[in-house]
């Protein structure tokens, strides 16, 4: 007996959402909710068009949340959180969920993206830090996680000022 157990991205639904609450609270703990993105996200669906679940078999092993937000005058995409399960990790489902992301991001006509990460892990995907001074976040972020991808050119420089709720 054979079993397929390969990798499938699909787009997130609302029946996803306690899955991924809990795998979130077993990847981030309780400390997820006083961080700045999480705040910026609280109580808004994500776009479901653009975040994406990770699945092997029947299991959920990842997840990835677009949410739209203001930045400055423009609207942009807020990525994450990002999460895959512990046991599934450095097997490219992070960086699967991203691009996926990014490429329904793009085919939709969105410009830019933002995410609060690893500057290192994020680089491969497209993102970079934003310049010091462009951008104000709404509340405290370590400038040097402050990063951005974008879909179109020029959208960075068109989106400065606050990053906030559309």
């Amino acid at each position: 007996m054979t079993t397929d157990l390969s990798l499938v991205l699909m787009p997130q639904t609302p029946a996803d959402q306690a899955a991924i609450d809990k795998l979130d609270e077993r990847t981030f703990g309780p400390g997820r909710f006083a961080r700045s993105a999480y705040r910026l996200r609280e109580g808004r669906e994500p776009d479901f068009t653009l975040s994406f679940v990770a699945r092997v078999g029947t299991l959920l092993v990842g997840a990835n949340r677009m949410t739209r937000i203001a930045c400055g005058p423009i609207e942009a995409l807020l990525l994450g959180p990002l999460t895959v399960e512990p046991a599934f990790r450095s097997g490219g489902i992070g960086e699967a969920l991203v691009l996926k992301s990014l490429e329904a991001a793009k085919e939709a006509g969105h410009e830019l993206v933002l995410l609060v990460g690893d500057e290192p892990y994020y680089t491969r995907m497209g993102f970079r830090k934003v310049p010091m001074g462009h951008l104000t976040f709404i509340g405290p972020v370590d400038p040097d996680r402050l990063l951005y991808c974008e879909l179109r050119e020029g959208a960075l420089e068109r989106a400065r000022g606050r990053v906030g709720r559309l």
